[in-house]
């Protein structure tokens, strides 16, 4: 099915429940499973009670591509998760939070007189390749059974263990100091807020991520995403066929 240059790839006919897999534009401010659960609703009339995940999630704050697997195809979600990513992300140098984001509140202020496009690619350079990365503590990593985020919000002490991921390329966009825009590359597990956090600290200053767009997973590209009005719209159509 498709519709714009949007597609919807079905492993047979148009039937959801055999299988289907797509990739919205998520809005600011929504959740991976607000997407999920809207998805879930709209296709209940015709297809009652179905299966409908997201392969990956992406922050509220965060806009763009979020892989929704419907019916059979939910068993292929591990294998779009492990798929490369894209992201262009906005790194304001300057401040700190405890999010390495705008969720929380500035915890530090930094001098960034000094920072500029040399230091910029000298410093990106050294993220590029395997690497040693921190999620933060405001995230959805498990410690003992219980969401890191659930934690930090209620005031306890969070501990992270490192992890090994992959980071292919981190390429400078854009420099209007303190605000810097990065093209990145990555594979699964990388936190694209570790990452702006851990350059800012490179850079002996501090920073954290204003904006985050993911613009791909895998083959799905965020100009052949659907937005969410849109896709509700065709699902309304196809539920009344």
């Amino acid at each position: 099915m498709t519709t714009g240059g949007n597609v919807i790839r079905f492993r047979e006919g148009d039937d959801f429940r055999e299988g289907a897999v797509l990739a919205v534009d998520k809005p600011l401010g929504w959740t991976s499973f607000d997407v999920v659960n809207k998805i879930r609703i709209s296709l209940r009339g015709k297809y009652g009670k179905i299966k409908v995940g997201h392969a990956g999630t992406l922050d509220p704050l965060a806009t763009g591509v979020v892989v929704i697997c419907i019916g059979k195809e939910t068993k292929e979600i591990e294998r779009y998760m492990g798929q490369e990513k894209e992201y262009l992300a906005r790194v304001t140098f300057g401040h700190t939070t405890p999010s390495y984001d705008l969720e929380s509140a500035f915890d530090g202020e930094y001098d960034y007189s000094h920072i500029n496009r040399e230091l910029l690619e000298a410093v990106a350079g050294r993220f590029v390749g395997e690497i040693e990365q921190y999620p933060p503590i405001f995230s959805a990593v498990r410690i003992n059974g219980t969401r890191a985020y659930e934690m930090a919000r209620a005031g306890n002490e969070v501990k992270m263990t490192s992890r090994r991921v992959q980071i292919h390329a981190v390429e400078i966009t854009e420099v209007q100091v303190p605000e810097v825009t990065f093209r990145v590359t990555c594979g699964k597990g990388t936190y694209i807020r570790s990452l702006a956090h851990d350059i800012g600290r490179a850079c002996g200053s501090g920073a954290y991520l204003s904006a985050l767009r993911r613009t791909s997973v895998g083959t799905f590209r965020v100009e052949h995403a659907f937005c969410m009005e849109e896709l509700v719209r065709l699902l309304d159509e196809n539920r009344s066929d």
